[in-house]
């Protein structure tokens, strides 16, 4: 099958490796110009655009996509279908139309839940034991296309939101391959969502500060969904503190300010929260490297009463 594939970070490289492994002829990929990256600045590839060279597939890069320009570019390569996987830009009608079967997303959750930019954060976040990947035909809705094939995929005690991310993208790969045979075939079936849709929306960084008035299952799901990135944080002695590990305590101290630190051992920092206590596992004091608790305590002078945040 002759593909054309749009995706950008991480997430989309194995779909798109898994497309060519498979055999279909991946005439085009297209992804975000290139972006300056770090502290240098230094312009950077996309993930997708890296793992296209390094496969030998063209790569373009249209800063509007919907430009009537872009459009006829894609026009060109008659393409059996357009494979879209985390682009980061909304396709017009005229290229949904295009390809004779369609367009196919690769989207990280079980729809109609989860629609939007973050459904594996949320998932996390919201405590789901179990989300997945779907397969859709595009419409012009955000998300909100034909259902063509699902995946279940259940969540770990400890899952975050970097090893969802790994999952999902592997099943996400193999779910597309079977997609694009089932429609070749015609024994996959486009499908109306139903059911109610949540929405997903977009992660920034100042969501990861800590607010210790929740309670403590709510901040330990906090942690581990914005794990790796943008981390879940507080403050302590004015400097930025990330928490990147934490167990819950369900027990409590009565009349204890939300956010204080109730008990220091060689191996344990308990802070008080809303609702149940805190045990923070592996933390990051600004300028400083991830450590256990235990080897973070040995370098800093914490007592029971500080407040964090």
């Amino acid at each position: 099958m002759k593909v054309i594939f749009m995706g950008t970070p991480d997430f989309a490289v194995e779909t798109l490796r898994s497309l060519k492994e498979a055999g279909h002829e991946v005439v085009l990929a297209v992804t975000q110009p290139d972006r300056p990256k770090g502290r240098g600045k230094a312009v950077a590839f996309s993930p997708v655009k890296e793992e296209a060279l390094a496969l030998g597939i063209p790569v373009y890069q249209p800063t509007k996509i919907r430009q009537p320009e872009c459009v006829e570019y894609l026009r060109q390569y008659e393409a059996d279908c357009i494979v879209v996987v985390a682009f980061g830009q909304i396709l017009p009608q005229e290229i949904l139309d295009m390809p004779r079967l369609g367009c196919v997303n690769v989207h990280a959750s079980l729809l109609p839940k989860y629609r939007g930019a973050a459904p594996i954060q949320w998932a996390v976040i919201n405590g789901e034991r179990e989300t997945g990947v779907t397969t859709m035909r595009m419409d012009a809705g955000l998300d909100t296309g034909d259902m063509l094939m699902k995946a279940v995929v259940p969540l770990d005690r400890k899952e975050t939101g970097g090893s969802l991310f790994a999952k999902l993208s592997h099943v996400g790969a193999k779910l597309l391959v079977e997609t694009l045979e089932g429609l070749e075939k015609g024994t996959v079936l486009p499908k109306p969502q139903e059911g109610e849709s949540t929405y997903a929306k977009m992660i920034r960084k100042e969501m990861g500060r800590i607010d210790w008035t929740q309670g403590a299952e709510a901040i330990e799901r906090l942690i581990r969904g914005l794990n790796p990135w943008p981390s879940a944080y507080t403050s302590l002695n004015g400097k930025t503190l990330k928490i990147w590990d934490a167990e819950v305590v369900m027990e409590h101290a009565p009349g204890t300010v939300p956010g204080t630190v109730v008990s220091v051992s060689p191996g344990e920092l308990r802070v008080q929260t809303g609702e149940g206590q805190l045990s923070l596992r592996e933390v990051q004091l600004e300028g400083k490297k991830r450590m256990e608790i235990e080897a973070f305590l040995r370098g800093v002078r914490l007592e029971a009463g500080t407040v964090l945040g």
